[in-house]
Parts: structure tokens; C-alpha cells; sequence
């Protein structure tokens, strides 16, 4: 890593330091490539910096690791945030990668037949040239806050699950935490686990599933499944789902409105893992109560009409991919933000342009990022062969 002056051009530009823009630039520079990776942040991987104290990887140490580097043993199944920010720096030194931290994107832009990024650290502005741009700036990169009705009127603590670190930090021991997603479930687990009474919020029912099923990784067991039609995936998991799961409706989670897999392929929903909301539910240490309606000064109002008076909410409401100032302008991000191409797909007006980490599947994020990391290197390579 180095804080030295960013060069005026280069092969590629990798935006993002962390697992997505990391695997990049390794397999960047085993295909002979070289790149600079920026990043706004002063360490690698700062946004698992940022997570919850108890967070672990939810899927297994041996099918996480990133190209050219496994994830030591050591750091057991599940691997924790601490671990893991162990992993991607001991990953950035081993693969030697040339890293700018404190330099922020500001933009990406193709004026003629090539690409240029503008950049910002501290007083300094400046712009590198390049062939090829990876945008990894993080799937879950920006938090999102549903706008209700007279939230900025209330008078409570509300913070987004982003800020929350633990129980005792948070210092409340009434807590609303909103959204059952995985972020909300682990939260109100967290929370539960350390005396606070929790009341979770669920507008639209979760596809809760065990982490591990008779000892196997449920995302080895997805893995198996991924060959198979949408349908029969449902029906899989849908199976396996009853069996270790069981019917919800008594803790008052009914049958979410769609199988696994549909749901993560049309509604981009990941199913919640569960690492101690179940337990949590099954003992009444969290209630679950209806969706938010709006808020009044000194109140939470449900959709039920329920009133609500705790010491803080906690919006587990999701996250942006935040792209929109840096590549907003080149007409390749959807409705909803996310870039229309991801991994080795380009789009013909804009060849050498590449996004990471931004597919989301139920595979296994950092899996998919070291499979899709080839992939650009591969078609960089070819790009380059092919103009000589």
C-alpha cells in the first residue's frame, strides 16, 4: 500500500478496496496486468470494519476464500469480522497489490478511447487514465432509510443497522428493530441474547433458513441445487426448510410469499440465516409485531395501529449500491441502481468497463467474487491480445 503520487495512467483502475476490488487486482496481475486499486477508506476491507461486533461470514471459511489464498483454518467455520480483516490485508500483502488508500472516486468517465478517473485525497485532485476500470465498490455500500411518515419528528433514538456495534453500546433495553433480513434478524438475536426486550418489525414474511443443515453448510447445499430450474429449487429448499425450520406462524412469521430461489432471482432478496433469531423467537425473548406506519414525537405506529414506545429503533432496512455519482452519467445502472452488466459482461459503448460483487447470489458472495475476478481478467487479457 502506498501513499505515494497516483501516476497519470495506468493498465487498470480498481475502485474499491475491499474483497471484490482485492480478488480484482490479484487476478489483474496474475494475467499480467497491472492495476491500482483506490479506495476512499484508510484500511483495506473498511466496511467489514464497520459491521457489528458479533457479525460472522454466513457462509463456510472453505468456500469464502478469495483466488490464490485460502482463509486460515485457524479462524474456525464461521469466520469472524475480525478474521476476516485479518484475511483481506494478510490477502493484499501476499499478493503484493498495488493499493491507495484515502483516495476517493469521484468519477468515471470515457471522453474518447479511453477511460478516466477522477480522484480526490484530501486537497489534491487529479485523474488516471486507463484501459480498463473495475468498479467494487460494495454491494452493500450506502444504508437506505425508508422515508416514513414523521420520522424527523420523533423524538427517540433511531439509527440504521450500519452504526449498530453491540448491546451495550446501543444502550437501550427496549428496542425495535426493523426488518427481518439478515442484518435485522442477527441484531435482534444480539440483542435478545443480552436482556433487551426486542419487538422485530416484518412487513413482508422472511425465507428463514438454519445456517447449516444436519452439519452441512446450507450453501453447500445450494450449490447443489443451483443446476436446477428455479422451480425445483423451491421445492428443494423448500423441503429442507420445513424439516429444520419448521412452521413460524405460531412466533408470528408465516410461509413467505415466494420459494428461496424465486425470491432471490426476482425480488433480489437473500433468505435470512439463522444464527440465533429462531432460539430468540422460540423463547420469547423477541416478539414479532407488524410492519411501521409512521411515527408521531414520542411513538411508533404500526400498521396494525399498535403503539410503540421504545428506547431506540434500529433500521435494518438495507443498503444502496451507491453508484450513482460516480458512474451515474454513462447510463449503465437499472432503475434500482444496479449495474446493468456485472463480472466479464461489457457494454459495447463502453468496452473495458467491468463491475464486481454486485450479483448477490445464493451461492456465496466472496465464491462468486473470485469465479467472476477470472472472468475479467480473462476478457482484459483477451481485449489486449486482440489489439496487438
Amino acid at each position: 500500500m502506498s501513499a505515494h503520487a497516483l501516476p497519470p495512467r495506468v493498465p487498470a483502475v480498481v475502485i474499491g478496496a475491499g474483497p471484490a476490488g482485492l480478488a480484482a487486482a490479484a487476478e489483474l496481475k496474475r494475467a499480467g496486468v497491472d492495476a491500482v486499486v483506490i479506495d476512499r477508506a484508510d484500511r483495506v476491507g473498511a466496511s467489514w470494519a464497520g459491521h457489528y461486533d458479533r457479525l460472522h461470514l454466513h457462509t463456510a471459511r472453505r468456500l469464502s476464500g478469495l483466488p490464490g489464498l485460502r482463509i486460515p483454518r485457524r479462524y474456525g467455520r464461521w469466520v469472524a469480522r475480525d478474521d476476516v480483516l485479518r484475511y483481506l490485508a494478510q490477502y493484499a500483502a501476499v499478493h503484493d497489490l498495488d493499493i491507495r488508500l484515502g483516495v476517493a472516486a469521484l468519477s468515471v468517465e470515457r471522453p474518447e478511447d479511453q477511460w478516466r478517473v477522477a480522484w480526490s485525497r484530501g486537497d489534491e485532485r487529479g485523474v488516471i487514465a486507463a484501459d480498463t476500470v473495475v468498479v467494487a465498490t460494495g454491494y452493500n455500500h450506502s444504508p437506505k432509510m425508508s422515508d416514513w411518515p414523521g420520522l424527523g419528528d420523533y423524538s427517540g433514538t433511531v439509527l440504521h443497522s450500519s452504526a449498530y456495534r453491540n448491546p451495550a453500546l446501543l444502550g437501550a433495553r427496549d428496542v425495535l428493530v426493523v426488518g427481518p433480513g439478515n442484518s435485522g434478524a442477527e441484531i435482534a438475536a444480539d440483542l435478545a441474547e443480552a436482556g433487551v426486550t426486542v419487538s422485530l418489525a416484518v412487513r413482508t414474511p422472511p425465507n428463514i433458513v438454519r445456517r447449516a443443515v444436519l452439519g452441512i453448510p446450507s450453501q453447500a447445499l445450494i450449490l447443489s441445487m443451483a443446476p436446477l430450474p428455479l422451480k425445483a429449487q423451491d421445492a428443494l429448499a423448500g423441503a429442507l426448510q420445513r424439516v429444520a425450520v419448521g412452521d413460524l406462524r405460531a412466533y408470528g412469521i408465516p410461509k413467505a410469499p415466494r420459494g428461496i430461489a424465486t425470491q432471490q432471482a426476482r425480488d433480489d432478496v437473500t433468505p435470512t440465516l439463522d444464527v440465533g433469531l429462531l432460539r430468540a423467537l422460540k423463547a420469547g425473548h423477541v416478539t414479532v409485531v407488524a410492519a411501521v406506519s409512521r411515527f408521531t414525537p414520542d411513538a411508533v405506529v404500526l400498521a396494525d395501529g399498535t403503539e410503540l414506545h421504545p428506547d431506540a429503533v434500529v433500521l435494518a432496512t438495507g443498503f444502496r449500491r451507491g453508484l450513482e455519482s460516480l458512474v451515474g452519467g454513462l447510463g449503465v445502472l437499472s432503475p434500482n441502481g444496479r449495474p446493468l452488466i456485472n463480472a466479464d459482461a461489457q457494454l459495447p459503448a463502453y468496452p473495458g468497463l467491468f463491475f464486481l460483487g454486485y450479483s448477490n447470489p445464493l451461492t456465496g458472495n466472496l465464491r462468486q467474487l473470485g469465479i467472476d475476478a477470472r472472468k475479467i481478467a480473462a476478457a482484459t487479457t483477451s481485449t489486449i491480445e486482440s489489439d496487438r
